[in-house]
């Protein structure tokens, strides 16, 4: 068992596992509102867009996290404000948004070479450079974001499920909407640092949409999440250390591969008989009929 305790003996893979740990729960409970309203592009396009506000920030000499929050939180409002058009999609607005942000922060990280490399760090994260202020403010987020998924619950399950019947209700759908939008905006900003805008997506769609193969209950389904993304941080920061590869991009590329294989025994589940359950074409005593 050495060569999985190894590496937690070193004090900044600790740092990152409790980053990690953090980033997963936080992911997991935005990212089951995500899988299950069905907004997986647009945690794709927040994720990438805040590629323009990263730039700018740190051209300004700013902190990023405030560009990256600014931005994500602009294309949340976009998205809202031209969704409301009858002849516009929501995927058709997001899609807009995506494009026309990631193109300007391109045009603005190749404007100025000065900066690009350590823009590269914040695109693609840098786990095991974590400090306890990244900790606190990653505890902080995490606190918010549970109190938010709390106390709009039953919006949010109205939402997902069906907005007429919560506007009926009196929920107040759109509303519920922009606070979801929030708390999306909230969980990609608080963990893009971390794991890079480029793999945070990763954390946030793959967890979620493995639990949501086996689970039906959404506490469930968030629990479910939580425990797959604390396991992707285990193996990759083990991985990572005995392969000599990114650590980001380790727990993110687990994360992913954890849902095939939770889509893989999804799908053997209901192909192989159950108990009790006579095969098709077969009679009572499994006899060809």
């Amino acid at each position: 068992m050495d060569w999985l305790l190894d590496p937690f003996h070193v004090s900044f893979v600790r740092q990152a596992l409790w980053a990690g740990i953090l980033v997963s729960l936080l992911c997991a409970i935005a990212g089951t509102w995500v899988v299950l309203r069905g907004m997986a592009f647009l945690g794709d396009a927040m994720s990438h867009g805040m590629l323009l506000g990263v730039a700018l920030a740190s051209m300004a000499g700013v902190n990023v996290l405030i560009g990256a929050l600014l931005s994500a939180g602009g294309m949340a409002m976009g998205v809202s404000v031209l969704s409301r058009s009858p002849r516009l999609s929501q995927d058709t607005s997001i899609g807009l948004l995506f494009a026309g942000m990631l193109s300007l922060g391109v045009i603005v990280v190749s404007h100025s070479q000065s900066f690009a490399v350590d823009l590269t760090a914040f695109l693609f994260g840098d786990v095991l450079a974590v400090r306890g202020q990244d900790l606190a403010g990653l505890g902080v987020a995490l606190a918010v974001t549970a109190a938010v998924a709390v106390l709009g619950h039953r919006m949010f399950v109205a939402l997902a499920f069906d907005p007429r019947k919560a506007h009926t209700l009196g929920m107040r759908p759109r509303p519920a909407h922009i606070l979801l939008l929030g708390l999306v905006t909230l969980a990609i900003v608080a963990s893009f640092h971390i794991v890079g805008t480029l793999l945070v997506f990763g954390l946030l769609i793959g967890p979620p949409a493995a639990a949501a193969l086996w689970a039906r209950r959404i506490p469930t389904i968030m629990l479910g999440a939580a425990l797959l993304g604390i396991a992707s941080t285990v193996i990759g920061l083990v991985v990572s250390w005995h392969a000599a590869t990114a650590a980001g991009a380790t727990i993110a590329a687990v994360a992913v591969a954890l849902f095939f294989l939770s889509a893989l025994g999804d799908l053997l589940r209901h192909r192989l008989p159950s108990p009790g359950r006579v095969p098709f074409g077969k009679d009572t005593e499994g006899q060809p009929c």
